[in-house]
């Protein structure tokens, strides 16, 4: 597990400020995406929607290039998600899609640092969010395992996905903040990067396949 050591806010604030150039313009809140950045699917990847998808598609569906978004950017179960694509699948493979789905929703898991790291920031007086693209069955058990955030932001909650400006700006209203006030991490760089830099956010890449820790990204020592 990852330590943080720092002393108080001010020298959060500072290391923060070093690191990011925001001289005049102090960072109140921190925003994190939300699978390979604070959680993760421990077991071998089911993936039930992209089966969906691709038993739609061997149906005769033709895939649209925005399938994935109106899946996360809406409510929809997998019932729900056959219904947008009308189509019936079986009753034994909607079955099994769903025991699937079951089954990766029990083994997400948090990285060994994200609850440290979240209370720590919590701790020195910054807010925290989380920000995701996200199917609705989903978002329970990441919630769950992140009750304490000031704000959560979700695809499906908020009707569009990262990278369009919206869900940006339900995440700033939420946190209370200006977009320059905001500091996100994520390991999508055109999700968690260039979408909030272009809002007017920070934004810091992690990449936990090379290693790399929050603290690695956020340098709060």
């Amino acid at each position: 597990m990852i330590d943080l050591f720092f002393d108080d806010h001010h020298s959060i604030e500072l290391e923060i400020h070093h690191l990011y150039h925001m001289p005049t313009t102090p960072i109140k809140a921190i925003a994190f995406d939300a699978f390979g950045t604070l959680v993760q699917i421990s077991t071998q990847r089911r993936a039930p929607y992209r089966s969906l998808m691709r038993w739609a598609l061997a149906q005769g569906r033709k895939p649209q290039p925005d399938d994935a978004k109106r899946l996360m950017s809406q409510p929809l179960d997998l019932r729900g998600a056959a219904e947008l694509f009308a189509k019936t699948p079986p009753a034994e493979l909607l079955a099994q899609w769903e025991e699937d789905l079951a089954a990766e929703l029990a083994s997400i898991e948090l990285f060994p640092d994200s609850l440290d790291t979240v209370a720590q920031l919590q701790g020195a007086g910054y807010r925290v969010g989380l920000c995701s693209n996200l199917a609705l069955p989903y978002g329970k058990p990441v919630c769950e395992l992140l009750p304490t955030l000031d704000v959560y932001a979700m695809s499906y909650d908020v009707g569009v996905t990262k990278p369009n400006p919206r869900i940006y700006q339900y995440l700033i209203d939420q946190l209370s903040c200006a977009p320059d006030e905001v500091l996100f991490i994520g390991d999508t760089p055109a999700a968690d990067v260039d979408g909030p830099r272009t809002f007017g956010m920070q934004a810091s890449l992690l990449d936990r396949k090379a290693g790399q820790s929050l603290a690695d990204v956020i340098r709060l020592f």
